[in-house]
């Protein structure tokens, strides 16, 4: 019995040591690709206001945290010596104890918060070097296909763009619902069916970062995902030369087989329609909008 115990003892701190391991491993992959190693001015940004506001509400938790197991430990049932009998009365004091200082933090919250989300407004256009370069990015199931309209290419599950240049992504969803997210590089950001979103964001530095969907959306939800390459000018000059040579058009055809639900890896196209994305608000519902009527019958 002693040895069946013991066996079954070791079984249980393997297995909590192995959920230890990929707890520990899981937290390495946040930081890794998570806003707290952010490598854009808005991740950035927002990484510097988590921080402050835990910083901030950090005067609520602690004294919470410390003084729930104080008190629960001074009035136990085994201390008869201070046993609770409240006396009820009316305290300014203590009144004031007990709202100035959650009234302070939320004004404060306030006052820091404000003139961050107009910075951090997704539809602001944000500084950077050079013309922004314009990306329409479109959600399938379970996919993102990323056209350039100015230079007539487009990927799939790929999203390069130049470092240091401001980037102005557009989004629109070819079937439900889905949400773009790029923790290190901006936020996140719903695309809808005939609907267009915005995102302005920049990369620092070259390098190869994540975005994903956010939104549930079926049986390929947990592999939609695809790499951000943040290149140099050059770099980026020379992938744009090389989108262009693949010889593949994102024609009928092409799209139709992009729509059915699959996962897919990278995909170039070197030729776009004008007025791709256009046709895509408008073919899902989008022409119910005066602006996106206006946009199809220029299509047309």
């Amino acid at each position: 019995m002693r040895l069946r115990h013991s066996s079954r003892a070791t079984r249980s701190a393997r297995a909590v040591l192995a959920a230890a391991a990929c707890t520990l491993l899981t937290g390495c992959a946040a930081l890794d690709h998570g806003i707290l190693n952010a490598q854009g001015p808005v991740a950035a940004h927002e990484r510097h206001l988590l921080l402050v506001v835990s910083a901030i509400l950090l005067f609520v938790w602690v004294p919470v945290v410390v003084l729930v197991p104080l008190m629960a430990w001074h009035y136990r049932r085994s201390n008869t010596n201070d046993a609770y009998r409240p006396k009820w009365a009316f305290s300014w004091p203590l009144e004031g104890f007990i709202w100035i200082p959650p009234i302070g933090i939320v004004v404060l919250l306030a006052v820091l918060l404000w003139p961050a989300t107009q910075r951090d407004d997704p539809y602001t256009r944000r500084a950077g070097q050079g013309e922004p370069v314009r990306v329409q990015a479109i959600a399938l199931d379970w996919k993102w296909v990323f056209v350039y309209p100015d230079e007539g290419v487009a990927t799939v599950n790929q999203l390069a763009v130049p470092a240091g240049r401001p980037i102005h992504l557009s989004l629109t969803s070819g079937t439900v619902m889905q949400s773009l997210l790029l923790p290190q590089l901006a936020g996140q950001v719903y695309a809808m069916a005939g609907m267009r979103t915005r995102m302005n964001f920049a990369a620092d530095r070259p390098g190869t970062y994540r975005g994903e969907n956010t939104q549930f959306s079926g049986e390929g939800f947990a592999q939609h995902k695809f790499a951000i390459v943040s290149m140099t000018a050059p770099a980026y000059a020379a992938w744009l030369t090389r989108a262009r040579r693949v010889g593949r058009s994102l024609d009928r055809s092409a799209w139709a087989a992009l729509s059915r639900p699959s996962t897919s890896g990278p995909q170039t196209f070197s030729a776009v329609p004008p007025r791709f994305f256009d046709r895509v608000v408008a073919a899902t519902g989008g022409a119910a909008h005066p602006h996106a009527r206006t946009a199809a019958r220029k299509v047309s």
